[in-house]
C-alpha cells in the first residue's frame, strides 16, 4: 500500500542559537510533532551574517539531537570534554541522555553552511542514560547509485538495493530511525519500503518531487507527513529532486517540552531545569 500525504507542514522562518537563522517545521509550534520526532530545522545560507555566531553553549535532556551537515564545518564541544568536527556530508548524532552542555560553532566565516538539525525523543527508560555522541563522516556514510542515475545516502537504517540490504552507520536505537538522503535526475523514480509501524516523513530541499498514489506535487521546505501504508513512492520533476526520508517507531508516550528539556512529566522538567541551574549536569 503506497503511502500518500497526511499533512503539509511548512517551514517557517525563524532564528535560533546566537542569531541563526532557520527554517523550523516539525516542532515550529509546540504540539507540531510527529512522534517520535520532535523538531527538524534547516539551516542554509551564504551570507556569515546568518550563520557565524553559531549555537553556544547550552543544554538538552531527554532525547537525540541529529546534525546533518551537506556544506560547511562546525565544531562540536560539550562539558564532557568531548569535542568533533562536522564537515560537508557528515552526521553528529548525539543523544543528550540525562544531560549534556554543548557548543555548535562555525569554523568558517565565509561560503555556504547548509544542514539540517532533527530532534527525536527518547524513551521514558533511556532519558536518563548516560550523555554520548558519534561523529560520522562523510566517507563513512553509505552511497548507493540507482539504475536511473540517482543516488540514496544511507544515515540510519537500512535500504534495499538489487536484493542487498545496505544498512547505515546508526543502528541499535529503540525507535529504530530510517534517514536516506535522496537525489534524483529529473523525472526519475524512487521507491522505498517503509514499514507500517513506522511513522514517516520527507523535505524535499532542492528541485521538484511528486509523491504518493496517484501522485501529488509537494512544495519544498515544508514536512511532507505520510500517512499509512509500506511504501513510499516519488518522481522528481524536470528540476530533478533533492530530499530526505525519515521515520521512526512512535513512543506513544506523554511529552513535556519546556526549550531543550523534553520529559514526560512537569515534575521531570522541573527537575531538568534545577539541575541544570544547580551545575549538576557535569557531573553526568
Amino acid at each position: 500500500m503506497i503511502r500518500n500525504i497526511q499533512t503539509v507542514i511548512p517551514g517557517i522562518a525563524t532564528s535560533d542559537g546566537a542569531g541563526v537563522k532557520l527554517r523550523r517545521s516539525l516542532g515550529g509550534q509546540q504540539q507540531v510533532r510527529l512522534d517520535p520526532f520532535l523538531m527538524l530545522d534547516e539551516f542554509s545560507s551564504n551570507d556569515p551574517n546568518n550563520y557565524v555566531a553559531g549555537f553556544p553553549a547550552h543544554p538538552h535532556r531527554g532525547f537525540e539531537t541529529v546534525t546533518y551537515m551537506l556544506e560547511g564545518h562546525m565544531l562540536h564541544e560539550d562539558h564532557l570534554g568531548s569535542q568533533g568536527h562536522l564537515k560537508t556530508g557528515g552526521v553528529q548524532w548525539m543523544t543528550a541522555g540525562r544531560g549534556i552542555i554543548h557548543s555548535e560553532m562555525p569554523q568558517q566565516d565565509s561560503g555556504a553552511m547548509r544542514g539540517f538539525q532533527l530532534w527525536i525523543n527518547l524513551p521514558a527508560n533511556e532519558k536518563m542514560k548516560a550523555a554520548g555522541y558519534l561523529d560520522i563522516q562523510a566517507e563513512n556514510i553509505p552511497k548507493i547509485s540507482l539504475p536511473n542515475g540517482g543516488a540514496v545516502k544511507v544515515i540510519a537504517g537500512a535500504f534495499e538495493n538489487e536484493g542487498e540490504s545496505i544498512t547505515g552507520p546508526i543502528q541499535g536505537i529503540t525507535t529504530a530511525p530510517l534517514f536516506l538522503d535522496v537525489h534524483l535526475p529529473p523525472n526519475a523514480e524512487f521507491a522505498h519500503r517503509i514499514p507500517q509501524e513506522l511513522n514517516a516523513f520527507i523535505y524535499i530541499y532542492e528541485g521538484e518531487l511528486e509523491v504518493g498514489g496517484p501522485m501529488r506535487a509537494v512544495p519544498k521546505q515544508a514536512a511532507i507527513v505520510l500517512g499509512d501504508g509500506d511504501r513510499l513512492k516519488t518522481k522528481a520533476g524536470s528540476l530533478g529532486a533533492q530530499f530526505i526520508v525519515l521515520a521512526a517507531k512512535p513512543l506513544h508516550e506523554p511529552i513535556v517540552q519546556h526549550g531543550p528539556f523534553v520529559m514526560n512529566t512537569r515534575a521531570e522538567i522541573e527537575q531538568a531545569i534545577d539541575d541544570y541551574q544547580n551545575n549538576r549536569f557535569v557531573i553526568s
